[in-house]
């Protein structure tokens, strides 16, 4: 088993280091020229949009559950510990090309959360579904590769990641207060069963308040850290730039070389924000909004707060913290994964904020659990069509996966998942750089003026005539 857990590893790192990061980053640049710099000209409006989206019409989910869905499943585990073995195995570099990925990776969620709502579809129980499978399969008319990346996805985030979640979960409360995994198994199967099986709206409902609350309460931890070193704020800047491009000397050897800095940085960011990987856009498709464009700026929002803010808190709490994690060095009896964030805290803070940490890690796996199930939920009512024994089905898996995970050894999981991942993401960039005419369109529309509902009938910004019955006059709509 551990030779084949290597093989997957090997072929995810091959391709990842010479396919998915230069299509990530080309089409991000690409998306970035066409919507001229979407991320930076519309920043405002993307902060206002969050605070006009907290309420929906009838059975729909509104456009800030949506995006809280979103920051659910992005903000998870791997802000703490995949960060600290980004660093650790790529050198302070990795920290500037996690931030390329996000900043490119922006325009990137635009896009793809537009096509989400402009191909999106209403469900029966007034709830709506769309996605990387729906656009595929209704934009580019290939339901064949829109049931691939279904398959993909829900592997991913339906199964496996639900058992990283959960292993890390238990794996936190073990090292730190010897919790046995199986009582961790059983506690959490009483907190999440009730919520996946009360389908997408309870997980909508959940994450609302527990999403916003976790990253604003670690951001915070970051924030007071970092005023009380601000005179290594410089050096960390300047490491961070040196080590990316391969010019700052390091005594780790490949840890600070170019291409570890950019494998690292650019997986860590891919994996942490999802820009272009197609799982955010399931969660964008599902909001109720007047114009398709005021999702895509949520969405576009949701990497920026993911990557740059929580992401950046890690990075810059550990590299104030950790003796030679700025130079590559890092000593045998360092902490590992998520202990590095947490000893990082508690060198500045105290042990006080150990118990504080481990109920973040928790809450934040907690919350990877719940936004994680709500993205395969909706590629299961596609392959299923919206027959009521999938989401069902798909419960079970999941929940026997949390209990699993909390039990087991997942290094064969984790990379034949890492695998699933990349095909998902490699389908849907392809898809998003061939309809990205629909949201460049689409953006024209919006900026033309932000107030006016979209209608896409007979609209001369639109390449076309769009299959919906949605975005329609609203005489015509489905209400």
């Amino acid at each position: 088993m551990d030779r084949l857990a290597t093989i997957f590893k090997d072929v995810n790192d091959w391709t990842t280091l010479h396919v998915l990061i230069w299509m990530l980053i080309g089409a991000g640049l690409y998306f970035t020229i066409r919507t001229r710099f979407v991320q930076i000209r519309l920043f405002g409006r993307m902060i206002r949009q969050i605070f006009d989206s907290r309420t929906s019409d009838g059975e729909g989910i509104s456009s800030f559950q949506a995006f809280a869905i979103g920051i659910a499943s992005r903000v998870g585990t791997g802000n703490i510990a995949g960060v600290a073995i980004a660093i650790k195995l790529g050198g302070a570099g990795a920290v500037f090309w996690m931030w390329l990925v996000a900043f490119l990776g922006m325009a990137s969620a635009f896009v793809e959360a537009v096509l989400a709502q402009l191909f999106k579809i209403r469900w029966p129980d007034g709830t709506f579904r769309g996605g990387p499978a729906f656009y595929i399969q209704r934009g580019l008319g290939s339901r064949a590769w829109g049931v691939a990346f279904a398959v993909f996805l829900i592997f991913s985030f339906g199964i496996s990641y639900e058992m990283v979640q959960a292993n890390t979960i238990a794996d936190t409360l073990d090292e730190q207060y010897g919790i046995a995994p199986w009582a961790t198994a059983l506690v959490l199967l009483a907190l999440c069963a009730p919520i996946l099986y009360g389908g997408l709206k309870r997980v909508a409902k959940i994450s609302e308040w527990v999403a916003p609350l976790m990253a604003i309460v670690y951001i915070g931890l970051a924030v007071v850290v970092v005023a009380m070193n601000l005179d290594r704020v410089y050096p960390t800047f300047k490491a961070i730039l040196g080590s990316a491009f391969g010019t700052h000397e390091v005594i780790g050897g490949l840890a600070g070389s170019m291409a570890a800095a950019m494998l690292n940085g650019v997986r860590r960011g891919l994996f942490s924000n999802e820009a272009g990987e197609g799982s955010a856009p399931n969660a964008a498709s599902t909001a109720q909004v007047t114009h398709p464009a005021k999702q895509g700026l949520i969405q576009s929002m949701g990497v920026f707060v993911d990557t740059i803010l929580v992401c950046s808190a890690t990075a810059f709490m550990i590299f104030n913290a950790t003796p030679g994690a700025l130079d590559g060095y890092w000593r045998q009896e360092d902490p590992k994964g998520a202990n590095i964030t947490i000893t990082a805290i508690e060198s500045q803070l105290g042990s006080w904020v150990v118990p504080v940490m481990v109920v973040l890690i928790c809450v934040f796996a907690g919350s990877s659990l719940i936004g994680n199930y709500a993205y395969a939920e909706v590629n299961v009512d596609f392959l299923t069509r919206g027959k009521r024994w999938g989401p069902r089905l798909l419960q079970t898996v999941a929940v026997a996966s949390i209990v699993t995970g909390s039990l087991s050894s997942l290094k064969l999981v984790w990379n034949f998942a890492d695998i699933t991942m990349t095909g998902m993401a490699l389908i849907n960039i392809v898809a998003i750089l061939l309809l990205g005419k629909w949201a460049f369109g689409c953006l024209r529309d919006y900026v033309q003026d932000p107030e006016r509902p979209f209608v896409a009938t007979d609209n001369a910004n639109m390449p076309g005539a769009l299959p919906t019955d949605i975005w329609v006059p609203r005489a015509t709509a489905l209400t």
